[in-house]
């Protein structure tokens, strides 16, 4: 049985990688976390954020197509989306690998 990531409902081949780089690798590891966790970590791991990702994992936790979320649902989980976002202010980013050669180079302040 295929535990990737892109095993959930509504999250593509490409979330894989996505996801690895925050060093989740499987969908049950996003069972886990749950939806918000596993996109804060996406987050932090330097994904920038998009409601629509968030809810099209929220929506496929439960087996639902992406387009299902609406009204006061979507509602509610535009605020988790906000806090997760408003969480992640007070969190270091994780630098992407071109990043850090910038830095070594000097083009780059390190922090």
């Amino acid at each position: 049985m295929n535990n990737k990531p892109s095993s959930i409902r509504n999250l593509g081949p490409a979330t894989d990688a996505v996801y690895a780089k925050a060093g989740i690798y499987t969908a049950d590891e996003i069972r886990t976390l749950g939806a918000d966790e596993a996109y804060f970590m996406l987050l932090k791991s330097g994904s920038r954020p998009h409601f629509i990702a968030f809810y099209a994992l929220a929506m496929g936790l439960q087996g639902r197509p992406w387009n299902d979320c609406k009204g006061t649902e979507k509602d509610t989980l535009k605020v988790r989306f906000e806090g997760i976002k408003a969480r992640l202010k007070d969190t270091p980013i994780s630098k992407t690998a071109m990043e850090m050669e910038l830095e070594k180079l000097g083009v780059i302040k390190a922090d």
